[in-house]
């Protein structure tokens, strides 16, 4: 399987590309455009099919984007999610991915949501440790994010 290209995180003058693209200045096949958000379709997609919201306006990450505007993506992506599912393309399901920050696979700095369509063999995974945890260290994990809330 080929490995996913690192495209610029920036126009040739420093532009979030993101913000370039929301803003008309750089290239994208828009499926969905508001005020507030834009949808396009992946340059280097997972599957055929594969989009993403954005905001319009410059948020680094999930914690800079305003509650509302976070429930407005997901919102957006649900009924793209269900225009997906209507087409002729290939789609079995639907993966909705947030990458928050690089460690999580975030590659360019502006808060945006995939809308994935799935389907049997399509080679897509996501692997880790999926062993059960102990209720003690649920517990803990539970006690440590409450107590930030």
């Amino acid at each position: 399987m080929a490995e996913r290209p690192r495209l610029p995180a920036t126009t040739s003058d420093g532009e979030c590309i993101f913000c370039a693209i929301s803003t008309g200045r750089a290239p994208a096949a828009f499926v969905h455009e508001d005020n507030e958000f834009v949808g396009i379709v992946d340059l280097c997609p997972v599957t055929t099919g594969h989009l993403l919201v954005l905001p319009r306006a410059h948020h680094a990450d999930l914690a800079e984007l305003p509650p509302e505007a976070g429930g407005r993506m997901f919102t957006i992506a649900q009924k793209l999610a269900a225009a997906l599912r209507r087409t002729d393309l290939r789609c079995e399901g639907i993966n909705l991915f947030l990458a928050d920050g690089t460690a999580a696979g975030q590659e360019i700095p502006h808060v945006h949501l995939h809308v994935i369509p799935r389907h049997a063999g399509d080679g897509f995974v996501l692997d880790a440790d999926w062993r059960v945890r102990s209720r003690e260290e649920l517990a803990e994990v539970s006690a440590k994010v409450r107590a930030v809330l």
